[in-house]
């Protein structure tokens, strides 16, 4: 007798979806917010992956492509992000280097 089994979705795959579109939307926030989305997103698609790939017959075949969607955008706004965090350090460390820069061309431009 041959066992029925009922395909289920997979436990956070619209979860991982939801928190990469939000880290990408976030991606100009300073780049803090949107790479902590991400980073949480990439790791609970990485466990989700490993359970589908334990029982794929187990899981429904849509919710396995929103979790691969949802895994390619926290990559993709990862990549974003770090790339914001790296501009904002520098913008930080340009501000505390050279503090008076930005007012010395200022003030050479105002005429008295």
């Amino acid at each position: 007798m041959e066992e029925m089994r009922f395909q289920q979705s997979l436990p956070n795959a619209n979860l991982v979806l939801t928190l990469s579109i939000l880290s990408l939307v976030t991606c100009c926030c300073f780049g803090i917010t949107g790479f902590v989305l991400a980073l949480i997103a990439l790791i609970i698609a990485n466990r989700d992956m490993k359970l589908y790939y334990d029982d794929p017959q187990r899981y429904l075949p849509g919710s396995f492509s929103n979790l691969s969607t949802g895994r390619i955008l926290a990559i993709v706004s990862l990549v974003l992000n770090s790339g914001m965090l790296v501009l904002m350090i520098l913008r930080i460390f340009f501000a505390i280097m050279f503090p008076f820069a930005f007012m010395n061309e200022v003030m050479n431009n105002v005429e008295w």
